[in-house]
């Protein structure tokens, strides 16, 4: 451990002490969690972001859109705005981040609501819309002030909760013990050929509780997508690749791109990074630098989001950018375990309506 996050112990520990007397206050009735007459299902983490939340939202958006009427509810981190807003297609990230705007591109038939306050926007989806059958909570797991039926928890397989500190020192928003509110833990990002030894020894340390679900999740990489028409396809080898991302975690992206070419050249913006003009330049320089033709720029599909500018597009568009779809699959039976919980939660409800 560094000497800082040493240093910062005692401040993690108050900080966690805290968080701990706040979720006994909710536990035992002082504080109140709301409850609402339609089925939620809560999708969150431990730590500050980069498990991987938005692609497993996806999965149970296709689980579940053909048989029931679907909103989302997330804060809308990064936006300009404030308070509850409902997306549409012709959106901007500004106006509603950039993962709502990412799911209503992909998922125009769901509603997709923000609002950082969760109780308020879920109240404002069903007076809007009073037919929905289900709402989903994007990175609501601390926000105890709503009751949902269903509550999934995430931890990166190469940063799992049990070997992480509390804020400041490591990157956990309350103590490891809040695990035990979740009815489902998912290990994302795990590797795509996974051993029995190294899901036991995960098993081991996260110690579910007899009534939680522990499964584990893996990231299937799409073939690249060019971002703004350009005429020739992603090809099967280059000299060079630009990744440039503003997302917490882009290492398996690197790794999975490294295997694409000789030499991966990686520009790294904090995550929900607000794109200037400035940053477009540097990486229309970067690729104009590189001594070869057989070169390519890579992003993802969030950071894309952000790039609709028309100033933006006007100069990227003259190079071979990509972006890379991802999809969230399981390991094993871990996903008809994993649909079973959800469809079994949802048919079973008074509340379904």
């Amino acid at each position: 451990m560094r000497l800082i996050h040493f240093l910062l112990l005692p401040l993690s520990f108050c900080y966690g002490l805290l968080m701990m007397v706040r979720n006994k206050l909710y536990d035992i009735g002082l504080f109140r969690s709301a409850s609402f007459d339609i089925p939620i299902i809560c999708v969150g983490n431990l730590s500050a972001g980069g498990t991987g939340k938005t692609p497993h939202i996806e999965y149970l958006i296709r689980l579940l859109k053909d048989r029931f009427m679907v909103a989302t509810l997330s804060r809308g981190y990064g936006r300009d705005s404030s308070g509850y807003l409902i997306a549409s297609k012709c959106s901007n990230y500004k106006y509603i981040g950039d993962e709502p705007m990412q799911l209503i591109k992909k998922f125009p038939d769901i509603k997709v609501a923000v609002d950082a306050k969760r109780e308020h926007g879920i109240r404002s989806l069903l007076n809007k819309y009073p037919s929905l059958n289900v709402i989903l909570l994007d990175d609501a797991f601390q926000h105890r002030s709503v009751k949902p039926g269903l509550s999934i928890l995430l931890t990166d397989y190469r940063h799992l909760y049990t070997e992480d500190h509390v804020l400041p020192s490591g990157m956990l928003r309350e103590f490891p013990s809040g695990a035990k509110r979740a009815d489902i833990i998912i290990v994302t990002k795990t590797p795509k050929v996974f051993s029995p030894i190294t899901r036991r020894r995960i098993i081991e340390d996260l110690k579910p509780t007899p009534r939680q679900h522990l499964l584990f999740s893996y990231i299937r990489y799409c073939d690249p997508v060019p971002a703004f028409d350009y005429p020739i396809p992603f090809q099967q080898r280059y000299s060079y690749i630009i990744l440039f991302t503003g997302i917490a975690d882009d290492e398996p992206l690197s790794e999975h791109l490294e295997r694409k070419c000789t030499e991966l050249v990686r520009m790294k913006f904090r995550d929900h990074h607000p794109y200037t003009l400035d940053d477009v330049l540097s990486v229309q320089k970067k690729y104009d630098d590189l001594p070869t033709q057989k070169k390519a720029i890579v992003t993802t599909e969030k950071d894309l989001m952000r790039l609709r500018s028309p100033e933006f597009i006007q100069i990227l568009k003259t190079m071979p950018v990509f972006y890379v779809p991802i999809v969230m699959e399981f390991h094993g039976t871990d996903g008809e375990q994993f649909d079973k919980t959800v469809l079994t939660y949802l048919e079973t409800s008074s509340k379904v309506r």
